[in-house]
């Protein structure tokens, strides 16, 4: 017990100075120029080193926005705006997923085409119709990953209520703080591991994994090498599969930072009353009465 108590003060501590360490010694991890900071960029990425630095982040802002609430709700604010700007332009996607489809059915059925070639600034990009098939399993996972935050924003997940329903306001916001603490964010956390791990055994060999250490992976770095996965399911089928691994990535980090978002804006209308409830909120005016009762309901 008294080991781990010193263990979490000890890494608190040091959260601090690595940050600092980092800010001023930033070829280390981002000269990528240099195999060794590119195995220190993916060590460091998943590490408790990193956990630790933007747990006293977290702490300093929390006790900041305490002592005075514009921050927080600033905070609050700008996350809030960048995942409502993000989804909003990636939702777009799942259109150009429907053009595509249909584009790719009339030249194959009709037009009898094998083949698409762009080439809009001299540079011509070919492809085979099967190619840019399996493509559409790209835009669908920019839909899924990028647009997430943005529902979970606008409240758009559909909730399992057993109690949650019948309490009070004020529990309802304890709910809510403490289900983004014990549950959203352990979860995401331990996917971000399996995720960032996951992303780099597909970016360079050797092979990376959660286990290495520092210095392993520094020994590791005299024969690193990029290694861009780049194969396909098909002969000629879609063969950039290394971007899903990356948006898993951006889909974890962006909804941790809502995680966060949730326990503050839940915490800041707690302390303001009811008053502060859906303040600085940008909520998509959907201009249909039922689809807003809808909305509201879920």
């Amino acid at each position: 017990m008294l080991d781990g108590i010193l263990w979490l003060v000890t890494n608190t501590a040091m959260g601090l100075y690595n940050i600092g360490y980092a800010i001023t010694h930033p070829a280390l991890w981002l000269n990528w120029a240099e195999p060794q900071a590119i195995m220190r960029f993916a060590y460091y990425g998943g590490s408790v080193e990193l956990f630790f630095a933007i747990f006293v982040l977290v702490l300093i802002l929390t006790a900041a926005g305490l002592a005075y609430r514009p921050i927080l709700w600033g905070f609050v604010r700008g996350a809030e705006a960048l995942g409502n700007s993000v989804g909003r332009v990636m939702a777009w996607a799942g259109l150009l997923m429907v053009l595509q489809q249909t584009l790719i059915v009339f030249l194959q059925r009709i037009f009898l085409v094998s083949d698409i070639s762009i080439g809009p600034f001299g540079t011509v990009f070919t492809k085979s119709l099967s190619w840019y098939s399996e493509e559409l399993k790209l835009y669908n996972a920019i839909v899924v990953a990028l647009c997430c935050a943005y529902t979970f924003i606008q409240g758009g997940h559909v909730r399992v209520d057993l109690v949650y329903g019948a309490v009070s306001r004020r529990t309802k916001k304890i709910i809510d703080m403490i289900g983004s603490l014990i549950f959203m964010m352990p979860v995401l956390i331990l996917t971000w591991m399996y995720a960032w791990f996951f992303l780099w055994r597909h970016l360079i060999t050797p092979k990376i994994s959660a286990s290495d250490t520092v210095d392993a992976l520094l020994r590791k770095s005299r024969v690193l090498r990029w290694n861009v996965e780049t194969f396909g399911f098909s002969p000629n089928g879609f063969n950039a599969y290394f971007l899903f691994k990356l948006l898993i990535v951006a889909f974890v980090a962006m909804m941790l930072l809502q995680a966060l978002t949730f326990f503050y804006r839940n915490l800041l209308e707690l302390i303001e009353g009811e008053e502060a409830d859906g303040k600085f909120h940008d909520a998509d005016v959907l201009g249909d009465e039922i689809a807003e009762r809808t909305a509201d309901i879920h």
